[in-house]
């Protein structure tokens, strides 16, 4: 008993079905994550200035798709991401990806893997990246229809300063009717090592879903 308990618990620390605890390997799992991610950020680009936070996508995929796992959402989500934005772009869709937005409203270093696979040019800094994304984010708005007759604008970064948010936006004011002093872009933490099995993978050009350690395309194959 303690034996079946003990090769359970360690099943459910990679990726296994919710609904009877069988295991599966993590290639199945983020494919049915990126097909579960495609309504989710398809209904949030039907709302002007809508995002989707990380942590929301990364619960919201695994409920969708009945798949679990344990391991944090950093870890994983960009492999979800970079396929998927690979689909989109051959398929004629906008940068759904750059929905997709961490506690602070931004894309984050995640963002420069998408771009990455799709030989796209990488912002320099922190605040070009941003400002790239949100006209992304308006590009997503304006395919889905909820963007204003006149195409909108793209909303306002927000940057942070002592922990406090600030708006990018030209001429706000504060409740003083002063207005904000401009918000420093934040120094580039220095980057953590990334284990090798959680940097992005290759993704297949076929059908750009993410290839296993063989190099042969399960989905293809």
């Amino acid at each position: 008993m303690l034996a079946d308990v003990s090769e359970y618990q360690q099943e459910r620390k990679g990726f296994w079905h919710e609904a009877d605890g069988r295991g599966t390997s993590e290639a199945i799992a983020l494919e049915a994550w990126a097909r579960a991610a495609h309504p989710i950020l398809e209904e949030a680009a039907q709302r002007y200035h809508a995002v989707v936070e990380d942590h929301v996508l990364a619960e919201q995929v695994q409920v969708e798709s009945g798949i679990r796992t344990t391991r944090h959402f950093d870890k994983w989500l960009v492999k979800v991401l970079v396929p998927l934005a690979a689909l989109h772009e051959r398929d004629g869709y906008p940068l759904l990806a750059a929905l997709v937005v961490d506690g602070n409203g931004w894309v984050g270093e995640r963002h420069d893997d998408v771009l990455r696979a799709l030989s796209r040019p990488i912002p320099g800094g922190v605040a070009v990246r941003e400002q790239q994304a949100a006209h992304d984010r308006l590009a997503c708005y304006q395919w889905a229809g909820s963007a204003p007759e006149d195409g909108g604008v793209a909303a306002p970064v927000a940057l942070r300063a002592g922990g406090r948010a600030r708006r990018a936006a030209s001429g706000s004011t504060s409740a003083a009717g002063r207005a904000p002093r401009a918000s420093r872009e934040p120094r580039p933490a220095k980057p953590a090592r990334v284990a090798a099995t959680d940097r992005p993978v290759t993704i297949c050009p076929r059908c750009f879903m993410a290839l296993p350690a063989t190099g042969v395309c399960d989905t293809c194959d």
